[in-house]
């Protein structure tokens, strides 16, 4: 039988879907704020951003300057160590150079000292050579000093012919004679004071003698005795 009455939307019983909620329900969703919306677009313009920053950083070498927060705890580690380091490089050029001043006044002081020993032993060469300047002006041969010739041989007239030897010789005030007293055991030249003893040996060389002595208690300046 065909139905002559057409089915509507009331035609149906009514269920749990036909009484839905008030508002959005599952995918359907309230209209979102305009902030929210704008969100994406921020984030990927920040993004950008930050990206050129990098390559710029990168391309021009400024990203070594830059400092990151834990590299500033680093930097005055860093610092003091520098610092400490120019410290101890400050402490040992002073200490050098004090060593350095140090050496300088030694070596100063060494170089003073050695001038005084050069100017005392100048001195003492000085004086030495003065001194012997004056032994050597006192010792000068004396012809005029007085000579006796003593003749302690047997040969007669040996006196007189070396004290002949001795006038020819320039000598002026010589005299010959026999001993008295005690007489040495070798032929000798005897002279009174060290201011004889240049002449005395002159006279000792003119007649071949060799033997030399200073005697005390001599009355004649120079006595010469002979033994055979």
């Amino acid at each position: 039988m065909a139905k002559q009455d057409k089915e509507t939307y009331d035609s149906y019983e009514k269920d749990v879907y036909d009484n839905p909620p008030a508002g959005p329900m599952g995918v359907h969703r309230g209209a979102r704020s305009a902030a929210s919306r704008a969100m994406p677009y921020v984030i990927v313009i920040i993004v950008a951003l930050l990206a050129g920053l990098l390559f710029w950083g990168v391309y021009s070498g400024e990203i070594n300057n830059l400092k990151m927060p834990w590299s500033s705890q680093e930097s005055p580690t860093t610092s003091s160590a520098e610092k400490s380091k120019s410290g101890e490089s400050k402490s040992k050029s002073q200490s050098d150079s004090a060593s350095g001043n140090k050496t300088d006044a030694s070596n100063a002081g060494s170089s003073t000292d050695s001038q005084q020993n050069d100017q005392n032993t100048d001195q003492n060469a000085d004086q030495n050579a003065e001194q012997a300047d004056n032994a050597t002006a006192q010792q000068v041969v004396n012809t005029g000093t007085e000579v006796r010739v003593v003749n302690a041989t047997n040969i007669t007239g040996y006196a007189q012919s070396k004290a002949d030897v001795l006038v020819q010789a320039g000598y002026t005030s010589v005299s010959a004679s026999n001993p008295t007293g005690n007489v040495p055991s070798q032929t000798v030249v005897w002279y009174q004071n060290e201011t004889d003893k240049a002449t005395a040996e002159n006279v000792a060389q003119t007649l071949g003698i060799s033997n030399v002595q200073q005697s005390d208690g001599l009355v004649t300046p120079i006595v010469v005795v002979l033994l055979d």
